[in-house]
């Protein structure tokens, strides 16, 4: 089904090309300037066009995701340590307790503790879709989405879709999306 959809596409694409490269031929034996100009105006247009639908929109499309019942705090080995349920929240802040600040996820008694921000990412339910937010830490956030093998450093502010099998990388802390 695929290949024929593509088939159709390339098809479309030739006669949009051949189609065209006429009216170039056409026009420019004409002596009006503005039509002239009119015309490769419109194939501008339409060669940005088809550039944009056929390889640009597709990479930008949202994933639709699961539900997410739980995040876990996994070891090297992506064994279980600890998890916390988030079934029926709408935000969760993850960092280390103190006593002047406290967290939802708290980090304090992992192994990379020392590299954890006490306020160093939330998490947010936006319409039963999460999004995780680096909250200005020290070390960063990263995230490895589940259909990727390497993970990426998020950038400061803005927020980014999680789902289930994402593996979120608070400095060095791995919690699993669940």
């Amino acid at each position: 089904m695929k290949s024929e959809r593509t088939a159709a596409l390339w098809s479309v694409d030739i006669s949009i090309a051949v189609l065209s490269l006429a009216t170039i031929i056409y026009v420019f034996m004409t002596p009006s300037i503005v039509l002239r100009i009119l015309v490769v105006l419109m194939i501008i247009a339409a060669i940005g066009w088809l550039i944009y639908d056929r390889w640009v929109k597709d990479k930008h499309e949202v994933a639709v995701y699961e539900p997410i019942r739980e995040i876990i705090l996994i070891d090297e080995f992506g064994e279980r340590i600890k998890g916390w349920d988030i079934v029926g929240e709408t935000s969760m802040l993850i960092g280390k307790n103190t006593r002047h600040n406290r967290v939802d996820i708290d980090l304090s008694g992992s192994d990379y503790a020392s590299l954890v921000s006490s306020q160093h990412a939330v998490l947010n339910c936006v319409n039963g879709l999460w999004y995780v937010e680096d909250a200005d830490s020290s070390n960063g956030t990263g995230i490895r989405p589940a259909t990727e093998n390497k993970s990426n450093k998020i950038e400061i502010g803005r927020p980014y879709p999680i789902g289930p099998g994402d593996v979120l990388y608070i400095a060095n802390t791995r919690l699993l999306v669940n």
